[in-house]
């Protein structure tokens, strides 16, 4: 048993003064420094600076590693001249990305105050990087293919990367799966890949509606996407559309990636079926997607969560830059109204998401906790202040171990 005594504890629904912290993995109890003495007296006491907090550790929901290694490379500003480049570059990006590369990428979302990331992984070869990192990881094997003669060759990979994943047992990794999308997975695909999911109890995550031609093109197999499913997959039909594609996913939480161009009726599915929606604002700028209807999804009681997406479309994997950007980017919701719902997106409302035993500062949770060197007494505006000026980052705990500090 450990104490930590701060001079502040960000909980969710309010700012504790004087307290202290009792924990090993879990945190056992919150009260005044001289009870936990009393309670646990022969736990190491860790006396904190004036003007320091606790905070959860960051939740990332959705990264993906593999891309690690594009900063110049590939081309911003409009989805499809992005997808494209991707197609064109992705055997050099991929190959560049070695376990120097990725491990950087984790490192720098470690320094960033993330302790827990949902790794998107199309190839399984950032599996090492990822069982061996501090962090805690739901690992996402991503299913992707729609052609219907490759059916069972893209499974069996994915079925072999499953089982990888499966194979590391260590403390807070979770196997999981990732359908990539409703244009790209074809319905005996998916109806397979659940068919695990729901037996093994996984978490689950797809990308839905990022772009206007990935709209066009579930609508009525037409616009943008026409070219190039003909032109490199000699396909010129979709393999279903959305609301078909979100039926897989009935009474099954899932959590979504973008749905910046989902309409009313696959909102109110979205609500029905209580999915989580992620929002990348910094990705769905640079590729020219626009911008999630946060108002939207609060209206039908969507819980949404803000992640970075990877560095082929983000310059960085920082949660902080990342809900700055949100912050501005959706003006019309009052500033620390949203500057709250930010800093829940990426702690208890991603760990519930996810289906962790994190993202608070509450007994019976896991200690995973960052320390903040604030400037002064916070006041009433801590969430927007958080997120604007970016406070040293001084101790790190995962799973009650100190990992920076």
């Amino acid at each position: 048993m450990q104490i930590i005594s701060p001079n502040y504890i960000l909980t969710p629904d309010k700012l504790l003064k004087n307290q202290a912290i009792a924990y090993d993995k879990t945190i056992h109890k919150i009260a005044p420094l001289h009870q936990l003495k009393e309670l646990y007296p022969d736990a190491k006491v860790t006396q904190l600076q004036e003007n320091s907090l606790i905070m959860p550790g960051l939740i990332n929901s959705h990264v993906h590693i593999e891309f690690s290694a594009n900063k110049t490379t590939l081309s911003y500003g409009d989805f499809m001249n992005w997808l494209y480049s991707v197609i064109e570059n992705r055997e050099e990006l991929v190959g560049e990305c070695d376990s120097a590369c990725m491990s950087k990428a984790l490192e720098s979302m470690l320094d960033g105050g993330i302790t827990t990331f949902g790794a998107i992984s199309s190839h399984g070869m950032d599996l090492d990087a990822c069982a061996t990192s501090a962090q805690n990881v739901v690992y996402f094997n991503e299913l992707i293919g729609s052609q219907a003669t490759m059916a069972d060759a893209l499974f069996g990979d994915f079925i072999s990367r499953l089982d990888a994943s499966k194979a590391i047992k260590r403390e807070g990794f979770y196997p999981a799966v990732a359908i990539h999308s409703p244009y790209s997975v074809h319905p005996v695909l998916i109806k397979k890949a659940l068919e695990i999911v729901k037996s093994e109890k996984l978490k689950l995550t797809a990308h839905f509606m990022e772009s206007d031609a990935e709209r066009d093109w579930l609508d009525d197999s037409s616009g943008d996407f026409k070219n190039f499913f003909s032109k490199l997959l000699k396909q010129n039909a979709n393999v279903s559309d959305a609301s078909e594609f979100l039926e897989h996913f009935t009474a099954h939480s899932t959590l979504l990636t973008h749905a910046v161009k989902a309409n009313e009726d696959e909102l109110n599915s979205i609500a029905t079926n209580a999915h989580t929606i992620i929002h990348c604002p910094i990705s769905n700028r640079l590729l020219g997607n626009g911008a999630l209807d946060l108002e939207a999804l609060e209206a039908k009681n969507i819980n949404w969560v803000c992640a970075t997406d990877g560095l082929s479309s983000n310059y960085k994997l920082d949660l902080f830059e990342e809900m700055k950007v949100a912050l501005f980017m959706h003006h019309k919701i009052p500033l620390l109204e949203l500057a709250k719902k930010l800093i829940l997106s990426v702690t208890k409302n991603a760990a519930t998401a996810l289906g962790l035993n994190t993202g608070e500062i509450k007994e019976g949770k896991n200690a995973d906790m960052l320390v903040l060197d604030l400037e002064k007494k916070p006041n009433e505006e801590l969430a927007i202040h958080l997120i604007l000026h970016r406070y040293n980052i001084s101790k790190i705990y995962i799973n009650g171990k100190a990992i920076k500090g």
